[in-house]
């Protein structure tokens, strides 16, 4: 690398590191954050669906907090070597058609190879050989919380975080702005379904597992298991668990279970309900306007 290189590079993580670990950070707090409130607004229904009897204490969420700032240091300099490969060539998007419905196209292809990806690199990593290295860190979590989520021992995040910078180097993705949306929409998409996989509580609605259309979308209760008892290696789906026979026998079983129809949560005077029904609409509308924030900051 030459010395103007060597500049350029310098140049670019001066620029761009704020705003990756702003970004990364940001989607942590965000969805962790509102499913955290979301369970406290919503307790009395919280408590019908919650999935392990045990609590997590102080300690856990002292641990899940402080390995988590590691987690989003390190996905910080995974993005931000992404973004200097795109400005230097190494990584490119296609020339492709700019349509809406390639967002579409380009997310869903991101996801499944993504799910693929996932399943068996936490396969691998619940090997003899890698598994106290890489994911013990992060089942000592047995009771999962919304701050598990990120989790991880540095060797966990550095696989977890290669993810994306491989599949653009190897599949590459088409049409830059369209691109650029698809992976904004992935990333998203991918931290709102880790902090559902370990609420502790029951999130999707009853019946999940015995609808065709849905049963093959994985629930809370999937990655549960997996904290309290292996099996379910799988990340959205849970094909990749059929398929290779790692789905727990009594998972259909237990997500009845925890996934009791749905009662009138609020209690009390309507002035009480009125209140929490407020909270939450302030609590989405929060969520959104810092969602929408964090994406143009680091889009710009």
């Amino acid at each position: 690398m030459t010395e103007p290189d060597i500049a350029y590079v310098a140049n670019l993580v001066i620029e761009h590191f704020a705003k990756v670990f702003y970004f990364d950070l940001g989607r942590y707090l965000i969805a962790a954050g509102a499913m955290t409130a979301l369970l406290l607004i919503f307790r009395t229904y919280a408590a019908n669906r919650r999935i392990q009897k045990r609590s997590a204490g102080g300690k856990d969420y002292a641990r899940e907090a402080l390995s988590s700032l590691r987690t989003v240091f390190v996905f910080g300099v995974t993005t931000l070597a992404t973004v200097i490969g795109l400005k230097m060539g190494h990584i490119h998007f296609s020339d492709g058609s700019e349509a809406w419905w390639l967002v579409g196209l380009q997310f869903a292809a991101i996801v499944l190879v993504h799910d693929a990806y996932f399943y068996w690199a936490h396969r691998a990593m619940h090997s003899k050989a890698l598994f106290r290295a890489t994911h013990l860190h992060h089942h000592k979590s047995r009771t999962p919380t919304p701050w598990t989520a990120y989790s991880f021992s540095s060797w966990e995040a550095m696989i977890e975080a290669a993810f994306m910078p491989l599949f653009l180097l190897i599949v590459g993705l088409s049409g830059y702005a369209f691109a650029g949306f698809a992976v904004f929409l992935f990333l998203w998409h991918m931290i709102i379904r880790n902090v559902m996989a370990h609420a502790g509580h029951e999130i999707f609605p009853a019946g999940w597992v015995d609808n065709p259309l849905t049963s093959w979308i994985s629930t809370t209760t999937h990655h549960d298991l997996h904290h309290s008892h292996s099996h379910n290696y799988g990340f959205y789906f849970t094909f990749w668990d059929r398929w290779m026979g790692t789905e727990h026998p009594r998972y259909a079983e237990k997500f009845r279970k925890n996934s009791q129809p749905i009662s009138w949560p609020f209690a009390g005077r309507p002035a009480e309900q009125a209140s929490v029904l407020i909270s939450a609409i302030l609590a989405a509308s929060a969520t959104f306007g810092l969602w929408a924030g964090t994406g143009a900051l680091v889009l710009a």
